[in-house]
């Protein structure tokens, strides 16, 4: 029984620092649990999770999907996002937290979905160019945008 238990159990590290963290990053584990935990994770955010996960389960990869538009870009500046390429693990921690928010009011629900949607068509992107356009290892905050999307997916890695 135990053992079944940690075979689920995720082996995400999210207490590790890249090589440019000083003392004052924090990245824990407590925090990515809170986020999970303490809001009702949105029907759409699983729906999107469940859709990402099985189409790389299937494919193991992301078929190749096109960059994000110049539309999709304006409605991210518009709620000052950065693009999933610039975006470090902090600001995607906030931001999931956020759009978990907005999604419980019915004003936000829309943009909160569509921006939710933005950043998963990024991430597929991404995967498919195998990470050729992130340049730097402190913007990493695709790998908690991925991550997020494993966790709140009902289908198990």
């Amino acid at each position: 029984m135990l053992e079944n238990i940690l075979d689920k159990k995720s082996n995400f590290d999210l207490t590790s620092k890249s090589t440019f963290s000083n003392e004052s990053d924090i990245f824990t584990s407590r925090s990515y649990a809170a986020l999970l935990a303490r809001n009702t994770i949105p029907y759409f955010h699983r729906k999107l999770a469940d859709n990402y996960v099985i189409i790389k389960k299937v494919f193991k990869f992301q078929a190749v999907m096109s960059r994000i538009s110049n539309v999709e870009k304006a409605l991210l500046k518009k709620y000052d996002f950065n693009t999933l390429e610039f975006t470090t693990m902090k600001q995607m921690y906030e931001e999931l937290a956020l759009l978990q928010k907005w999604s419980a009011d019915a004003k936000l629900k829309d943009d909160a979905e569509k921006l939710l949607e933005i950043r998963v068509k990024e991430l597929k992107f991404l995967d498919a160019s195998r990470y050729a356009s992130i340049s730097n290892e402190i913007y990493n905050g695709y790998l908690a945008l991925e991550h997020y999307l494993q966790e709140i997916s009902r289908f198990p890695n």
